[in-house]
């Protein structure tokens, strides 16, 4: 009950908002046949406005769909054929050098901890060359991921960041063999 009481309240307070246009002759006819589809002649066709626009939507779809893929191929054929081979060297000339001087660096100081090498510090020295071989490995997961990202600046920090590492790892254990090599020397000095 209270809710035929609220529509007529509405209906009360909305009266004389209507529109009260007559509908065209013929219209409730026409309507009942589309209902019931019995005379599809007599259906009024679409505007071709209508039909003009029906056909836009799958022909942007479909114009989209081959823009996507060109551009895709485009994008494709620009990526070098081989990402593991440059490294910092493919972003810019100063990149180059900052390689450069990292390697020479790391082969510097690899060169250092082969010179220590004994049969006293043989496990630090193999320990190292395997975290070596750990952070190279991440070196060259880098580099294909700085292809893939355009040469994003986060990559080539992170890359910079391998390259320390690797110098950090190789002096920390230079710094040790030589604090061991002088431990033995100054205990062999107290013994005689």
């Amino acid at each position: 009950m209270k809710q035929k009481d609220d529509l007529d309240l509405l209906f009360e307070r909305l009266e004389g908002t209507f529109d009260l246009q007559e509908t065209p002759e013929g219209h409730q006819k026409r309507f009942l046949q589309r209902l019931e589809g019995e005379d599809q002649d007599t259906i009024v066709p679409l505007s071709t406005k209508g039909k003009r626009r029906s056909l836009w939507k799958p022909l942007s779809i479909a114009a989209s769909i081959l823009l996507l893929i060109s551009a895709g191929l485009f994008f494709q054929k620009d990526q070098p054929e081989d990402p593991q081979v440059e490294g910092l060297a493919s972003v810019s000339p100063e990149m180059e050098e900052t390689q450069s001087f990292f390697v020479s660096v790391i082969n510097e100081e690899l060169e250092t901890l082969k010179s220590f090498e004994s049969e006293d510090t043989k496990k630090l020295v193999d320990d190292a060359l395997a975290r070596m071989e750990v952070l190279e490995t991440e070196y060259d997961s880098l580099k294909i991921d700085l292809v893939e990202s355009g040469n994003d600046k986060r990559v080539i920090a992170a890359m910079i960041a391998n390259f320390q590492n690797r110098i950090e790892l190789l002096q920390q254990v230079i710094e040790t063999i030589e604090e061991i090599e002088t431990l033995k020397a100054n205990r062999n000095e107290i013994t005689i």
